[in-house]
């Protein structure tokens, strides 16, 4: 009498399927082929052997990641710089009228100390019997001269304001147009590119250092200016008064313009160093805020907030480095400026006992001097600042610079994709990956309007397949032929939108189910837009209070996957492609959600447009016109239609389904092809791991059979005690 099946017998079966393959390997030396491969401790990492595909795995190019540092490490020279400032060229003539602007505040208040000291030089003769009060100060009266200084001292403040506020304008106008060019060149580049770069980096790029940019070549840039004309006109002025103090003031200039060097060398690596750690806090921020959801189920909160921090950590440090370099150093030039003060009020003292000057020239000189000392300390703020611009800059310019290796303007136009699609001996390495092969001289050929289902083990480079028609990568060697021409020639802007995709995991975009489903046709009316919706069977959206116009949120999360995966086919169906590629389309889905999906798919499949079907699904791969079974060599291991590849017993597609049949799922099945030894009458795999021969498979169903199993059977102790100690908490250990 059959007993009902319990869950876990059922677990049973599916754990026991693959137990002797991968818990419990048989190493047997085959001496007509060759070794198996002896176990290396210092090959082995977490319990894993590196197999031969791992050795190759880690010959990694990265020549399409951006530095981190920028693209230029070493001392920024004047080209660099001059590159930087180049930014504001559009900007010239706003530009221009500020610096006008500055000219005349810098004037403005360059006159005032000159001013207080025939002011003061008037006073004092005053208090020793000599003009009084009615006397002349530039042929003017007292009162007069008070009520002009005054109006002139307005202006100076109008000419301020309007400098501020003009740069403020333009820095603000460089800062947006900096990352449009940015995103613009970002988003064109070819799909190496975000292979090998972190997205957190990019947005970095995008946003704090372009902050840092505008702010280096239009407020820093003014300021500098003013700084320069203020120290130039002080240093002058101070000349004109005593050429005697100026001497004295000027041997604090060289130490300082040393220490100023050295400080903004140090400041723009650490700048560096800051810009390239907030890339990775917002690298760790993007990817883990996107993903927050996975990250509760497993309680990672604390992990993933401790992982948070200790790059805030970093930052810090870097930060009071910075404040301590900056302290020091302001610090040092302050106290050499306060003695500077000191020996002039000692030395300009004994001149004004002597005659030499009068004390309204040294108060003006004075004066003079803390202007000039202020314009100083202001350009060694400016330079500061530029070295910080340069360091961010240089990080921009690598981004600017980079040219994609597919180029997403040149090419013939496509007018029609339609025709046979032919891969003609074509050879292919991930860029990042150059040593691990996916195809090696794949050669086949899918018919005008077909439907194609493309088979194969996970990592055999189904995915691949797609991405390549698309153009996302390039061959190494062969051709893709389109109706007869090279897609290589093509422009892959036209090429790409004569195709559709529904992608294994659908992405939709932040806004209305309506811009989402308008995204593969922006120009779509709001009737073709409701037709696709119902092509798609997306029913569902009747459900919803405002209908298409509903937000479907970030990435689509108010939705269920199933209702996601409608609206990409919406999105599909409303391009009305020519090539239709869907990227196993259900594989993720519930069964409910996946005959929704499916009838949906069915209204695509009626249609004249060639259809590429990546599947894992037996459904899928019943509807197809022609299978494709790609085998783990990248080679194409035999084509034809569901019947015919069925009806073969020994066949690469049969033995496929076998295995997955047999309680096994494609994305996990073993990459090594089961190789068959008539001598030793075993199987192996590439490894050299003994197999289930035929009849061990069959005893061994018949222990799992349910007149079988009995608590005491040794299959039994091996795997139901684990699945109760597992039900109970307990480690099954």
């Amino acid at each position: 009498m059959r007993h009902t099946k319990s869950p876990i017998l059922a677990q049973a079966r599916l754990f026991s399927a693959t137990f002797q393959t991968y818990e419990h390997p048989t190493p047997i030396v085959r001496e007509s082929k060759e070794k198996a491969p002896t176990s290396d401790p210092e090959d082995e990492e977490d319990g894993f052997k590196k197999t031969e595909r791992a050795s190759q795995a880690s010959q990694v190019n990265l020549s399409a990641k951006l530095s981190k540092d920028g693209a230029s490490q070493g001392k920024p020279g004047f080209g660099e710089i001059w590159r930087l400032i180049k930014i504001a060229r559009p900007e010239a003539k706003v530009l221009s009228v500020a610096f006008i602007l500055l000219l005349v505040s810098s004037a403005i208040t360059m006159s005032i100390p000159f001013s207080i000291g025939k002011i003061l030089d008037i006073a004092t003769k005053s208090g020793e019997g000599g003009e009084g009060s009615g006397g002349m100060l530039f042929g003017l009266s007292i009162g007069t001269f008070y009520m002009a200084l005054g109006g002139v001292l307005l202006l100076g403040a109008a000419a301020n304001y309007g400098r501020i506020i003009i740069l403020r304008i333009v820095g603000e106008r460089i800062v947006a147009r900096l990352r449009s060019n940015l995103f613009r060149r970002t988003y064109i580049q070819n799909a190496e590119f975000f292979d090998a770069n972190r997205v957190g980096d990019l947005i970095s790029r995008l946003s704090s250092d372009t902050i840092i940019v505008g702010k280096s070549i239009t407020q820093n840039l003014s300021d500098g200016l003013r700084a320069f004309v203020s120290g130039a006109a002080g240093f002058g002025l101070m000349a004109y008064t005593s050429l005697h103090l100026t001497g004295v003031l000027g041997l604090l200039f060289p130490p300082v313009a040393i220490a100023a060097f050295f400080y903004g060398r140090s400041i723009r690596n650490l700048s560096r160093q800051i810009q390239k750690n907030l890339g990775t806090l917002t690298k760790i921020a993007e990817e883990r805020l996107g993903n927050v959801r996975t990250s509760q189920a497993f309680a990672g909160e604390l992990l993933e907030v401790h992982r948070y921090n200790t790059q805030v950590r970093k930052i810090f440090e870097l930060g009071k480095k910075e404040s301590l370099i900056s302290a020091t150093f302001f610090s040092s030039t302050g106290l050499m400026g306060n003695f500077t003060i000191l020996s002039l009020l000692y030395i300009g003292g004994g001149m004004v006992s002597s005659g030499a000057i009068s004390i309204g020239e040294l108060t003006s000189f004075l004066m003079y001097t803390a202007y000039a000392g202020s314009s100083m300390f202001g350009l060694s703020s400016f330079y500061s600042e530029l070295m910080k611009g340069v360091g961010a800059a240089s990080r921009l310019f690598e981004l600017q610079d980079r040219e994609p290796t597919i180029s997403p303007t040149r090419g013939l136009p496509v007018k029609s994709a339609r025709g046979p699609i032919k891969f003609e001996d074509v050879s292919f390495s991930y860029p990042t990956r150059p040593a691990v092969e996916i195809f090696k001289k794949l050669n086949f050929e899918i018919a005008e309007g077909s439907h194609v289902a493309i088979v194969g083990p996970s990592g055999g480079g189904k995915s691949t397949i797609a991405s390549l028609i698309l153009r996302f990568y390039t061959p190494t060697q062969g051709r893709i032929l389109l109706d007869g021409k090279d897609v290589s020639t093509m422009n892959i802007k036209s090429l790409r939108r004569k195709i559709g995709l529904v992608a294994q995991e659908p992405v939709l975009f932040s806004g209305t189910i309506a811009e989402n489903i308008a995204y593969g046709k922006p120009d779509a009316t709001r009737s073709q837009i409701i037709a696709a919706a119902r092509k798609a069977n997306c029913q569902f959206i009747s459900d919803f209070p405002d209908g298409l116009d509903t937000f479907v949120g970030a990435r689509g999360a108010q939705l269920s996957g199933g209702q996601k995966q409608r609206i990409a086919i919406a999105r599909a169906l409303i391009k009305n492609p020519d090539i239709l590629i869907l990227d196993e389309a259900t594989s993720a889905l519930d069964a409910e959600s996946e005959t929704l999906v499916n009838e949906a798919l069915t209204t695509l499949l009626q249609s004249n447009n060639t259809t590429i079907s990546i599947a894992h699904r037996l459904s899928t791969i019943k509807r197809a016109d022609i299978l494709i079974v790609l085998s783990n060599e990248g080679t194409v291991a035999e084509m034809g239609s569901y019947k015919e590849l069925s009806s073969k017993p020994d066949g690469a597609f049969t033995k496929l389904m076998e295995w997955q049949m047999s309680g096994g799922e494609t994305q996990s099945a073993p990459r090594a092809a089961i190789e068959a030894d008539e001598t030793e009458g075993r199987r192996f795999d590439s490894e050299g791991r003994g197999l289930p021969s035929e009849k061990e498979e069959i005893e061994h169903e018949h222990l799992l059979s349910d007149e079988a199993i009995d608590p005491s059977d040794e299959v039994e102790e091996v795997i139901s005690i684990p699945i109760e100690k597992r039900e109970k908490g307990e480690d099954p250990k």
